[in-house]
């Protein structure tokens, strides 16, 4: 395994708990270029504003590798995540459905840290089945 195999599987244990802002500031270049499913990060900071919102909807948001492609400096990682809809920072009331999904991830790193990253997963269905669930559930 590779270091930034390494680094990569600690930023998906780490990054998405409570308390993952210490893994973020340590592994997430100041300067990056990179897209997050709807959302463009160009900086630490930028990163660290988005992430509120997923961890707030989904507050038990638990991500695990499936697999790990290394490359020099590149790295592409296919993940699952699973949750449960228990916060309301997407816009609607939460529905208390459980959910998974499924995603893929390239970064490239630079001296230890992420330095560009593309994220592909289907956002958009996943807020589509969670906001047809709140009246569902008499949640509103």
């Amino acid at each position: 395994m590779g270091e930034n195999e390494v680094r990569v599987r600690r930023w998906y244990q780490e990054v998405w708990q409570p308390g993952g802002e210490k893994t973020v500031d340590e592994l997430l270049s100041n300067d990056i270029n990179g897209v997050m499913e709807g959302y463009d990060v160009r900086s630490k900071q930028d990163f660290l504003d988005a992430r509120p919102m997923l961890m707030g909807a989904f507050p038990d948001i638990a991500v695990r590798v499936e697999d790990v492609i290394e490359q020099g400096a590149k790295v592409a990682i296919r993940w699952q995540a699973t949750a449960t809809h228990t916060g309301g920072s997407l816009g609607f009331a939460p529905t208390g459905m459980p959910v998974s999904f499924r995603g893929t991830t390239w970064l490239e790193f630079s001296n230890g840290r992420i330095v560009r990253g593309w994220d592909s997963w289907n956002l958009g269905a996943l807020l589509q089945s969670l906001a047809a669930a709140a009246p569902a559930a008499g949640i509103r």
